[in-house]
């Protein structure tokens, strides 16, 4: 007989499955093993010191906001102040508040002026006295902003200075006293 040998064929091998771990059942009557406290409690105490980190600088930063907005205003009222002697320097300055004054003391404007030319020193022109006249200013246009404010005339007058012994320095009639006499030259303060 002849007999055809049989094919085998090759035998495929299998890869080996992966090992598991095996943990022992918990018996019935075992509990599971609780978390530690100290854990709960650190995370516990760490969400209470963020919140109050948190409420301090809220805090601070509500103060910060009422101090700026006090500064603020402060600056604000300083602008107006600044504004309103701003004006009031204008208004003092203007011609026709000038003009009133330097009547008030006794000046006059002049209706004929001279020139000097300074290159050959030659006078301009016919000199004469100014004739002081009433409202020699009238013909300036009149300036409402100055109405009510006196004149340097018209201001109270401070209290005279009082000199050396507690004498005033000028006399009773409101004329300045004259210097006193130089006899050696100019003096010069005692030093050591």
């Amino acid at each position: 007989m002849s007999a055809l040998p049989a094919q085998t064929r090759p035998a495929r091998r299998s890869a080996p499955a992966p090992a598991r771990r095996l943990r022992p059942a918990p018996e019935p009557g075992a509990r599971r093993a609780r978390p530690r406290l100290a854990y709960a409690v650190v995370a516990l105490a760490s969400i209470g010191a963020i919140a109050v980190v948190q409420l301090l600088l809220s805090i601070a930063m509500t103060q910060g906001a009422y101090e700026l907005d006090a500064e603020l205003q402060k600056q604000a009222q300083l602008q107006r102040e600044q504004q309103k002697l701003s004006d009031d320097l204008d208004r003092l300055e203007s011609p026709q508040f000038l003009a009133a004054n330097a009547e008030a003391l006794g000046m006059v404007p002049n209706s004929d002026p001279v020139y000097l030319r300074l290159s050959d020193g030659a006078v301009l022109g016919d000199p004469t006295a100014a004739a002081g006249g009433a409202a020699s200013s009238a013909a300036l246009v009149p300036n409402a902003l100055i109405d009510g404010v006196p004149l340097v005339t018209e201001q109270p007058q401070a209290e005279t200075a009082k000199g050396e012994g507690g004498k005033p320095d000028s006399p009773a009639d409101g004329t300045p006293a004259a210097p006193p006499a130089l006899t050696d030259g100019l003096p010069t303060p005692a030093t050591h």
